[in-house]
């Protein structure tokens, strides 16, 4: 088998790649190699209105399961990508098989990071990463009173929420000192604690996990504290693991994740990569080489990738964005606070509405909104302008952020 354009993924990227290919024009063929058997399909609806029922899986995809072979798209499913022959242009699959390609885009995501401890193995320890675990979580919860989470991340929080939406005891711990301690500053982090807190969850910061416990299967989780916490069901959300062992050992550049440049190019000739897995030098982020776990990049880079596959290139500079929700709570980021220097609240915390503006040398790099649509919106312009704007401006609530003007 030989493509024109072969697509190593299912995912937002993937899927996206394909259907952009076809709307642009492309007429050669195409296919999307996943390891999943579902057809492509959203995955932040996991962890929020799947594992809540509010969403049946069919409005999860991304396209009807019909338009792939409408648009002659094959979807080679149940099929994993395990090695590279970039010289002859192949990709080797699980079963034996090798697929050929004009052009390759890499959009395989990550896998879950796992817990390497005592017990890890034990039945009733789950990942939040795809409808099969999801899937697998729900079959057992009729019978589970008591959850532990790891990880105070997005995913961890989401499932949290979830969870004591189903009146399921729910203990969360996170290792360091505060919840999204790596995606967002203390201003926010103390809010979301204080919700879940006050949402009945037993949220332990600074505090791991070193065994897991059970006869058979989990029973509770022994902390670093020598505390043990019953549990009948964990969840371990910890970050993921991209996968690109195929493309670092056929000689692509990278290390925590693959390394593309402006155009979505790996080191390897006609072999791109998008999403998750893809290292790049980002502009919001001081052109710092990062991955994005977004669904934004997930879709931009995939149009960057297919522009430069039809002989268009336009360079990458989609601007971050990202969401979460939580019990009644929806926070909306757009740019990468990671580098900021100084934080500025907007609004009060206890009215649930309000935003967090990160500044880096007096520039607006970021704004983390809750419940601000407002916010969120206008902010977006002055994070792309990389504003100059007045503490004392930012936290005037009586003004709008469309109404600031560079200091």
């Amino acid at each position: 088998m030989t493509y024109d354009v072969v697509i190593v993924g299912g995912g937002q990227g993937g899927a996206s790649a394909a259907v952009l290919l076809r709307q642009l024009g492309f007429a050669g063929s195409i296919a999307i190699i996943g390891r999943e058997q579902e057809a492509p399909y959203e995955r932040p609806p996991l962890s929020k209105e799947y594992m809540l029922g509010q969403k049946s899986f069919d409005r999860l995809l991304i396209r009807p399961v019909d338009y792939w072979a409408d648009h002659h798209i094959d979807l080679l499913l149940g099929c994993e990508a395990v090695a590279l022959d970039p010289a002859a242009r192949q990709v080797r699959l699980r079963d034996g098989r090798s697929v050929g390609y004009g052009d390759l885009i890499w959009a395989a995501g990550g896998d879950p990071r796992p817990m390497n401890c005592p017990g890890s193995d034990l039945p009733g320890i789950h990942a939040v990463r795809d409808r099969a675990h999801i899937d697998a979580i729900l079959s057992e919860l009729p019978d589970v009173e008591r959850v532990a989470i790891v990880g105070g991340g997005y995913i961890g929080l989401e499932a949290a929420a979830a969870l004591r939406a189903m009146s399921k005891h729910v203990t969360l711990l996170e290792v360091l000192p505060r919840v999204l301690a790596r995606v967002a500053g203390p201003q926010l982090s103390a809010f979301f604690e204080q919700e879940h807190r006050a949402q009945g969850v037993d949220l332990r910061t600074g505090t791991g996990v070193t065994a897991f416990e059970g006869h058979g299967r989990l029973e509770g989780l022994r902390f670093t504290d020598e505390s043990l916490v019953p549990a009948q069901l964990a969840i371990v959300g910890i970050g993921i693991i991209p996968v690109v062992g195929p493309l670092l050992a056929a000689g692509a550049e990278g290390h925590n994740g693959v390394e593309v440049d402006e155009h979505c190019c790996t080191s390897l000739p006609h072999v791109y990569a998008i999403g998750d897995c893809a290292a790049h030098a980002n502009p919001f982020a001081d052109g710092t080489v990062i991955r994005v776990e977004s669904v934004q990049n997930a879709n931009d880079q995939a149009t960057c990738a297919v522009k430069a596959i039809m002989g268009e290139p336009h360079p990458y500079r989609a601007t971050p964005w990202f969401w979460s929700n939580q019990y009644d709570l929806r926070l909306q980021t757009v740019g990468i606070s990671a580098t900021h220097d100084q934080t500025v609240l907007r609004g009060d915390p206890a009215t649930r509405s309000f935003s967090v503006a990160y500044l880096k040398e007096g520039r607006i790099i970021a704004l983390d909104c809750v419940n601000q649509v407002k916010d969120y919106v206008q902010g977006r312009k002055l994070v792309e302008a990389g504003a100059h704007i007045a503490a004392e401006d930012l936290a005037d609530v009586s003004r709008q952020l469309k109404s600031l003007s560079p200091a």
